[in-house]
């Protein structure tokens, strides 16, 4: 996508727009859970494609997306879609500066928002810790390691304080120096097939969890 293209569909709304469209409406008794994200979601169905089939599990993962895109395209890529739960694994790539500088606090208000319209649509919510990273190969000069914390720590506590579930991603998969082990990932930022089998049990049982108390 050019320069002027993206200035015109900055949060990329035309992904999804077909798909989204083609996708017919829940079932009744259908628990569909959005999954949305950036490139650790979106290449999910890629890495691991076995856990998306036969279920009503839904990627809206978008490479190199932010949180203030990801709120853009929230009612287009979530809400429209009337889950029952939707996945949140944000804030990697505004750390790492891919829409200008931002603060920790620029980031979870974007995601708080995302929480609040959720709950308002009574969409029940699981807020997922970033990813261990201490580089970036897209920006050398952003030693991200420990902002990735400070933002996984007020994830937590913001999730411990309204009742939402919380998926810890970053304990088992980071190594001494803050960053996610080698085996888990070939480039020190996105999960090989290794790394997303770290990660789909755990997320497998809290949206079993979240469904068990609909």
């Amino acid at each position: 996508m050019n320069g002027s293209a993206t200035m015109q569909d900055w949060p990329y709304l035309a992904k999804y727009r077909q798909e989204n469209a083609k996708l017919p409406l829940p079932e009744s008794g259908e628990n569909r859970v959005v999954f949305l994200g950036d490139s650790i979601t979106e290449f999910w169905s890629n890495e691991q494609p076995l856990f998306f089939q036969n279920k009503t599990y839904i990627n809206r993962g978008i490479s190199g997306q932010t949180t203030p895109q990801m709120l853009l395209r929230f009612r287009a890529d979530v809400i429209n879609l009337k889950p029952k739960i939707v996945v949140i694994l944000a804030g990697g790539n505004d750390i790492a500066g891919n829409t200008g500088v931002t603060t920790i606090e620029m980031i979870t208000d974007n995601i708080f928002s995302m929480i609040e319209l959720a709950h308002v649509h009574h969409i029940k919510v699981i807020l997922c810790s970033v990813l261990p990273a201490n580089f970036f190969y897209w920006n050398p000069k952003e030693k991200p390691a420990d902002r990735i914390i400070e933002l996984n720590f007020n994830l937590k506590k913001y999730a411990l304080s309204n009742g939402i579930l919380f998926v810890d991603y970053f304990s088992p998969m980071a190594d001494e120096e803050k960053g996610l082990k080698t085996e888990f990932s070939e480039d020190r930022v996105h999960p090989n097939a290794a790394g997303y089998q770290i990660m789909s049990p755990l997320i497998e049982a809290a949206i079993q969890l979240t469904i068990n108390n609909l």
